[in-house]
């Protein structure tokens, strides 16, 4: 089977292609599963009795659509812990604390673009190595931003690009909260495939994919800084204003701050988002930040925020779960194999882009870990390359394609808020520009490490 004609790589390029037509990203995930579940070998369906002659059935086995379905569960708990952070930032929105916070950050910033794309980088880390709430900030601190970018002539993207890099760079370079879990993951997976390394191994090598996502936001960020361009004023989701007067902390304030602690603490005792979740928002219940009789409101607007995105990776789930049951991946690896020709460098580039593509389809560097570690672990000591250069390539290749996929929370997290008066296309301005700035920069990235690192 040549590269070109993979399942893997034709499934990855039709929803690329479907979802650069703004076709809807749910009906295109389902529509690649079906083309690379197909081209792969496997049935659509699994039919009986007189409807077993329907080309592309099968009357034994699963069918794509019983993967699909059946691979759901591979994102349930992050589906779950999606919507109950929703519900949580939205009790942090409505003890005012979001748009406090907001409020004084506006003062504080200016009318410095350059000073608002960074300090949002900076600050939004904090999601996902002390207050691990992930893209639930997003949607709670950015909106009443709004009016103030559309002033400044402030060209979105370029706040895309902070949002998306606050929370894919913290957890490949710290190990905390986030961090903890991914390189924890990255550590396991390469140990139960011949090697035996500490998550401490995979910390020392990982700054080498910060560093080029740093450099790829400040380019990317710089460019799209330079030149204004023009938003309508439109009413916005949470953006509304507050006095001087308003700008302080009262009781349901302190309470969504005691939330939040909570929350942090949790996740770093349990690792265990929907938990850390639960915990935040039962604090908040109890100590008055969320009245009970608003509960249900609480609820209902956690599941309209964060609904849609938790349904997108439980489908980018099973989507993951057709590509591996053709074994697709598997031949994708054997056909680039030859490609590599025993040089470090090209097997590096070869490597990095299999887990590119491997990842934009999945959408999610954390499930992307396992399937390439199997394969890369036995190829790269075949290849001779040492064992931090293993970690480094299987940290990337599992981060590389996150951002810039349209199933990906990385990009629809920024969405979701920048679009909070529906002037931010989730395509062109969110997953496009996050490909190019931090995609580019993480495979030069891997490639200059893996040489330096031999």
């Amino acid at each position: 089977m040549s590269i070109i004609t993979n399942p893997v790589v034709v499934s990855v390029v039709v929803l690329s292609a479907l979802c650069l037509l703004k076709f809807n990203i749910l009906l295109a995930l389902i529509i690649a599963a079906i083309v690379g579940g197909l081209l792969g070998g496997m049935p659509l369906a699994v039919v009986k009795g007189p409807f077993a002659w329907i080309p592309g059935m099968a009357t034994e086995g699963e069918g794509v659509v019983d993967v699909l379905i059946g691979g759901m569960g591979g994102n349930s708990s992050t589906a779950l812990a999606y919507i109950l952070l929703g519900v949580f930032a939205v009790g942090l929105a409505r003890s005012g604390l979001g748009t406090i916070l907001s409020k004084k950050l506006s003062r504080s910033l200016g009318k410095s673009k350059a000073l608002m794309v960074y300090t949002i980088a900076v600050v939004g880390c904090l999601s996902q190595n002390l207050i691990p709430i992930h893209i639930a900030y997003m949607p709670i601190l950015i909106p009443p931003l709004l009016g103030l970018m559309n002033e400044m002539k402030l060209d979105r993207r370029a706040m895309a690009l902070a949002l998306t890099f606050s929370v894919k760079a913290p957890y490949i370079v710290i190990p905390a909260g986030f961090g903890l879990i991914f390189q924890g993951i990255v550590a396991d997976n390469v140990n139960a495939n011949g090697l035996n390394v500490t998550v401490g191994d995979v910390t020392s090598v990982n700054w080498i994919g910060g560093l080029a996502m740093l450099i790829g936001l400040v380019v990317m960020a710089t460019y799209f800084m330079s030149k204004p361009r023009e938003y309508e004023d439109k009413p916005v989701l949470g953006g509304e204003e507050i006095d001087d007067q308003e700008v302080t902390m009262n009781r349901q304030s302190w309470a969504a701050l005691v939330g939040a602690i909570i929350t942090a603490i949790t996740s770093i005792a349990t690792e265990s988002l929907p938990l850390s979740a639960l915990f935040g928002l039962l604090a908040m219940l109890i100590l008055g930040g969320i009245k009970f009789s608003e509960l249900d409101d609480v609820v209902n607007g956690g599941l309209g925020m964060m609904g849609f995105i938790a349904f997108v990776m439980l489908v980018a789930a099973g989507y993951g779960a057709v590509l591996k049951a053709t074994g697709a991946v598997e031949s994708l690896v054997q056909a680039s194999a030859s490609a590599m020709q025993g040089n470090k460098g090209v097997a590096a580039l070869v490597m990095l882009l299999i887990g590119l593509l491997i990842t934009m389809g999945i959408g999610s560097s954390f499930s992307t870990i396992p399937i390439i570690a199997t394969i890369f672990v036995p190829l790269g000591l075949e290849l001779g390359l040492s064992p931090k250069s293993i970690i480094l390539l299987v940290s990337l290749a599992g981060a590389l394609g996150d951002a810039g996929s349209p199933a990906s929370d990385s990009t629809l997290g920024p969405t979701s808020a920048l679009n909070a008066d529906g002037q931010h296309d989730h395509i062109w301005d969110t997953c496009v520009p996050t490909f190019v700035a931090y995609n580019i920069p993480l495979i030069i990235g891997g490639v200059i490490g893996t040489m330096i690192l031999g």
